[in-house]
């Protein structure tokens, strides 16, 4: 007796009138006056359920049957047929039905059958992938997930996952949480006011990582083509739509690439992804369209058949001034763009995805490469609409002499990064990559407009429940 879930079903993968297994959850329950009921069934495998016929002849009908409420857990055995309703191709005439789990009082069930808020559910995260909703963004995320693996390998990178602990805590993207084995309360007792980091587990002061762009460097100035794809960590206070304390990120680097390459490469995979999502995620596609975003399919179609649009900081800095808008934010050469600049850019200006390139160089980190100017540096930003930043990048500063005096600049201790330095000294290579939030990723193309709804278990100030 073959054991078959939901989508199998519905992709036409299993023979009418054979006896199947499948496991889920009632999401509804129908009674005829004639004498049998209707279940409705969802096992997670797709947004789509399965409809079961339960006779009164079945040994536990009365018992338990008639007693189903939304959220119980089933094994149900059975005959698939073609079914005589108009609203599913096919349903399961059970022979057996088994209660798995009951809901112990169906009246305080928080996944109930009404339709709940999105804010409603992030109170509960261990149950929100019950509804419709979290299912399809799960699934969307996870399609995400494996096409940006297959793009990459299919471009001849290789994954390398970097290390998760740091000791290096002025990489320059955001505050950092400390990793210790020390005890807290010998540390709060400490009249000295200092911690003694040689007692600690690593011997140093060490953190969870906020990039592993670093750690990446040294084997795509070995390998050429590498990514990491992983958690990261910042514990910046900031209670936005857009932060995670915990988030996953996707890190690319080239050797032998310049910026406008990794320019052109990370738009590129843009466009395969979502390509890939429009032709593998259709269902879960078409219920955010009805939904939450109407214009959804219209709208990434059109992503795929657009270029980005390329432009210099200096004259995004002319539009933002020229545009006689009030932003909150004060607009000048040297500003470091908020998310209304950039934003108004993407959704005013121009209405679609902007390259920013050459930024000067006091915005960015001291790895990015210096230009000619003295003045800028060869980084990047691709600005989407609905998000503003989705990608970061630039070419890495692959000069000894220059990226010293640049750490030297950020107030930072050369000692620290001398195995960082060891590669500008032994064989250096020009080489270039980009960072990309993943969740931020799957806010736009979904149009979901907080990332944590989109991410299973949010990591936000003050709250790291479950």
């Amino acid at each position: 007796m073959k054991i078959a879930s939901v989508l199998e079903i519905l992709q036409d993968n299993i023979m009418i009138n054979s006896t199947i297994t499948i496991f889920g959850w009632i999401k509804n329950r129908r009674d005829s006056k004639s004498g049998f009921s209707f279940l409705t069934i969802n096992d997670g495998s797709s947004l789509y359920t399965i409809q079961i016929i339960a006779i009164n002849t079945l040994s536990n009908y009365y018992k338990e049957i008639l007693h189903l409420t939304v959220g119980c857990s089933v094994q149900i055995t059975g005959i698939l047929v073609l079914s005589i309703g108009k609203k599913q191709k096919y349903e399961i005439k059970a022979k057996k039905i088994i209660i798995l789990g009951w809901i112990e009082n169906p009246n305080n069930y928080p996944m109930s059958a009404k339709k709940h808020s999105i804010e409603y559910l992030r109170e509960f995260a261990h149950l929100r992938s019950r509804t419709n909703l979290i299912g399809v963004i799960s699934r969307i995320r996870n399609t995400l997930f494996q096409v940006i693996h297959k793009f990459l390998s299919e471009n001849g990178y290789l994954w390398i996952p970097t290390p998760i602990i740091t000791g290096l805590n002025t990489e320059g993207a955001g505050e950092m949480f400390r990793v210790s084995t020390l005890n807290i309360d010998d540390i709060n007792n400490n009249k000295n006011d200092t911690i003694d980091y040689k007692k600690d587990f690593f011997g140093k002061e060490s953190f969870l990582t906020v990039s592993g762009q670093l750690t990446l460097e040294a084997y795509a100035c070995s390998l050429s083509k590498v990514y990491n794809f992983g958690p990261t960590f910042r514990a910046e206070n900031s209670n936005t739509s857009r932060h995670l304390a915990e988030f996953w990120m996707l890190e690319v680097e080239s050797a032998f690439m310049t910026l406008n390459e990794i320019a052109n490469f990370a738009e590129k995979m843009l466009k395969y992804i979502c390509e890939y999502l429009l032709q593998h995620a259709t269902s879960d596609i078409n219920f955010l369209k009805n939904n939450i975003d109407f214009n959804i399919i219209s709208r990434l179609e059109s992503f795929l058949h657009m270029n980005f649009i390329r432009l210099e900081y200096k004259d995004a800095v002319s539009i933002l001034l020229n545009s006689k808008k009030l932003f909150n934010e004060p607009v000048f050469f040297g500003m470091d763009m908020s998310s209304e600049h950039e934003r108004y850019l993407v959704e005013k200006h121009f209405k679609i995805p902007v390259i920013i390139l050459n930024y000067p160089k006091k915005l960015k980190a001291f790895y990015m490469r210096l230009n000619d100017d003295q003045e800028t540096v060869s980084a990047m930003d691709i600005l989407v609409p609905g998000i503003g930043e989705l990608i970061g990048g630039s070419q890495r500063e692959d000069r000894i002499s220059i990226l010293d005096q640049r750490i030297l600049e950020a107030g930072l201790n050369k000692k620290d990064y001398w195995w960082y330095r060891d590669l500008r000294r032994y064989g250096s290579v020009p080489h270039s990559g980009f960072g990309m939030g993943f969740e931020r990723l799957i806010s736009y193309f979904t149009g979901i407009s907080n990332v944590r709804d989109v991410i299973p278990f949010p990591r936000t100030v003050r709250n790291a429940d479950f």
